[in-house]
């Protein structure tokens, strides 16, 4: 703990009062009143001395340790202030208040590592397995058929087309996580264009037909106007909308229903998706977009699928300047927004 320089130099300027006071205690002809004037004299000008010797040395030795500081930093040292210290200033607080700034922005860069660290496992973890189970799987079928079963023409076939969606299945996680990648360090571009986006959904409903009758789930549109024209890259707005309706159909009711709206927001089209699904649980809502993330990872992969739509489609909906947002409550089915401009 640091003593302060006014209290330590009264403790030096009194203790050396106390000394000058009993050496003319011995003088035959020190009186009572010089000896007091001299106590007083000393006590007020030694003070000040000590102060101000002890606070020019402490000024001193502060700017070394602040140059020395100053020299050193990278812009990890941002935080530290450029100003000088003064000597109407307490150098010694300042330099505490701005080492307790820069150890506190320490310890939280510290912590971030720590979260990027796991989820850097979590995420190499999640590949290695993902990436396992369809090689592993069309790896058993080929070896299944160089063994024999190539000739029996009763499951040469069959092990053949289980090969091929295992490889399939590979193939697009493959594509997907190049996606991902691609767009996390910007190489994918957004092509805006004039698109309608009612017209597209429309399209999507019809390409998923196979699954809505599978589940005999109802879909249906709501919008102010026969036609939503937004501008945005009709590719990977497509991409978003299908994972979207994807999800919802596999994910909500048997013989339920998919509501895909369009609601006019200004300058901007409110689209939403949703279904009268299980829902979601709040625990799962922070991390639903993270890749390969899965609520109940038995039951999603019976239904297929990479494990990173969700995570491309929050990129792609980032890359047009929006952000995608997820309303869910258990039993009660789960509403996914985001907003796109309007095109003229």
């Amino acid at each position: 703990m640091l003593v302060n320089p006014r209290f330590l130099a009264f403790l030096l300027a009194t203790a050396i009062a106390i000394l000058v006071t009993a050496f003319l205690s011995f003088l035959p002809e020190a009186t009572a009143n010089v000896i007091f004037i001299s106590f007083i004299a000393t006590m007020i000008i030694g003070g000040f001395l000590i102060y101000f010797a002890l606070d020019y040395l402490v000024f001193q030795e502060v700017n070394k340790l602040y140059d020395t500081i100053n020299r050193l930093k990278t812009k990890d040292f941002s935080l530290i202030s450029k100003k000088k210290l003064y000597r109407n200033a307490n150098p010694i607080k300042k330099l505490n208040d701005e080492l307790f700034v820069y150890v506190a922005k320490k310890e939280q860069e510290v912590n971030e590592l720590r979260r990027l660290e796991k989820f850097r496992r979590e995420f190499l973890a999640d590949v290695s397995h993902e990436l396992k189970t369809p090689i592993f799987a069309a790896q058993g079928f080929v070896h299944t058929l160089l063994d024999g079963a190539m000739n029996d023409e009763r499951v040469n076939e069959k092990f053949l087309m289980k090969a091929a969606k295992s490889l399939d299945g590979l193939d697009a996680l493959v594509k997907d996580l190049l996606t991902l990648s691609q767009m996390e360090i910007g190489d994918i571009k957004m092509n805006k264009e004039r698109v309608d986006i009612q017209a597209m959904t429309k399209e999507i409903f019809e390409q998923l037909e196979g699954k809505i009758k599978d589940r005999n789930v109802t879909v249906k549109i709501t919008a102010p106007t026969e036609k939503t024209y937004v501008s945005a890259d009709n590719q990977r707005i497509s991409q978003v909308m299908t994972n979207l309706i994807d999800n919802a159909i596999k994910y909500g009711k048997e013989d339920g229903k998919v509501v895909v709206s369009f609601e006019d927001d200004k300058k901007h089209w409110l689209i939403s998706v949703k279904d009268n699904g299980a829902g979601i649980g709040p625990e799962h809502l922070n991390r639903i977009f993270e890749r390969f993330y899965r609520i109940e990872k038995s039951r999603s992969k019976d239904k297929g699928g990479t494990g990173l739509g969700l995570a491309i489609v929050k990129h792609i909906v980032q890359a047009h300047k929006s952000k995608i947002s997820v309303m869910s409550k258990p039993d009660k089915g789960t509403t996914f927004s985001f907003k796109l401009d309007k095109a003229d």
